[in-house]
């Protein structure tokens, strides 16, 4: 059997003090349409139950080559340039991204 392996990052998002509501918004509305388009999988957000103003989410691809021209697609793209980039980023205190493989397909997108 062949086991398709996929490539995931694991996001962790620290939002500045009570922005996560409208960051995760935005996420849903603008965000998760965007990367459908592409052909990215996104699976979250999920909200932090310690801290208020984070959130995790992972964002999957079909395999190594596919992740950087897939990201250059949407980073480098009118919805981020000209909208997203301007709203989103100032709302950032810091964020973390941990690539790993699904090798077993433990992730159902």
């Amino acid at each position: 059997m062949i086991v398709e392996t996929r490539i995931v990052e694991m996001r962790t998002y620290k939002t500045k003090p009570g922005k996560r509501a409208e960051f995760v918004q935005i996420f849903h509305s603008k965000v998760v349409p965007a990367h459908a388009e592409i052909g990215m999988k996104l699976l979250g957000p999920f909200l932090s139950v310690e801290d208020p103003d984070t959130f995790f989410f992972m964002r999957g691809f079909p395999d190594l080559p596919s992740r950087e021209p897939m990201k250059a697609k949407f980073y480098e793209g009118e919805l981020w340039k000209r909208e997203l980039e301007n709203i989103l980023m100032p709302m950032l205190e810091k964020y973390e991204v941990v690539l790993v493989e699904d090798c077993e397909n433990l992730i159902h997108w």
